[in-house]
C-alpha cells in the first residue's frame, strides 16, 4: 500500500506560516541584576582589580542576562559595541550580603 501524496499546496502552505510573535522579556525572579559598565568604569574596575580582561570570565553579548540592565535595549539598538566591556553582576550573599562578580562581554558565535 502506497501512501497517499498531500498536495503540494498543502506543503507550501504549511511552510509559509508567520513566526509566532516575539514575547516581551520579563526577567526571572532569580536571574540577578547585570548592569554594562561604561568604557571609562571598566577601565577603573580593571585598574583596582589589578587584572586583564583575559583573566576574567566571559559572558556573550547575547546573553539574556545582560536584558536585566534596562538600558542594554537602547545600548544594543544603537549598534553600540559592548565587546570588551564589563558587566557587573550583583547576587546576594549570606555572609557577604552582596556578593560582585564581573564577567567580559565577548561577541557571540551567531553574530546577534
Amino acid at each position: 500500500m502506497t501512501p497517499s501524496a498531500r498536495p503540494r499546496s498543502a506543503r507550501r502552505a504549511a511552510a509559509a506560516k508567520p513566526a509566532p510573535p516575539k514575547r516581551p522579556f520579563i526577567a526571572h525572579h532569580l536571574a540577578p541584576p547585570h548592569e554594562i559598565l561604561s568604557e571609562e568604569e571598566s577601565r577603573t574596575v580593571l585598574e583596582t582589580l589589578g587584572t586583564p580582561t583575559e583573566r576574567l570570565p566571559k559572558i556573550l553579548a547575547n546573553d539574556p542576562g545582560l536584558m536585566t540592565d534596562p538600558r542594554f535595549p537602547a545600548l544594543r539598538d544603537a549598534h553600540e559595541n559592548l565587546v570588551g566591556r564589563l558587566v557587573r553582576i550583583r547576587r546576594p550573599s549570606a555572609t557577604a550580603g552582596e556578593a560582585i562578580a564581573y564577567r567580559v562581554v565577548i561577541a557571540s558565535p551567531l553574530g546577534d
